[in-house]
């Protein structure tokens, strides 16, 4: 149907995935198979969930991909908070890492109602 790669929503998840993968490599190495492997997967799925609704050959399809990838970004965004309130991250690095999330929410938010209506 698209070509995931032209989405910019798929760019902008793509460059959630390699800040996450970045902030997480500091994490404590006893996390490596916890939050930090939780956190990985749920950043991963965005992009991967917008790239296979788009490769559907239609709109309804789509948007049930989108809304799993607003559900990961969800998810995504209470991993955060958690290691936030953990102390793996800092007011400064989630506030930014929640501004990303944010943005690429927004778009998909909009495209699941795009489809919604045609």
């Amino acid at each position: 149907m698209y070509n995931y790669r032209d989405l910019i929503v798929w760019q902008k998840a793509m460059n959630l995935v390699e800040t996450t993968y970045r902030i997480t490599s500091d994490f404590p190495t006893e996390e490596k198979y916890g939050i930090v492997s939780q956190i990985r997967r749920s950043a991963v799925s965005i992009p991967s969930n917008i790239a296979e609704g788009a490769g559907r050959n239609s709109k309804k399809s789509f948007r049930s991909f989108l809304e799993i990838t607003n559900g990961s970004i969800n998810e995504l965004k209470t991993q955060l908070e958690i290691s936030n309130r953990i102390g793996y991250l800092d007011n400064e690095v989630l506030t930014t890492l929640f501004d990303n999330c944010d943005e690429v929410q927004k778009i998909t938010v909009a495209l699941i109602k795009k489809y919604s209506t045609s």
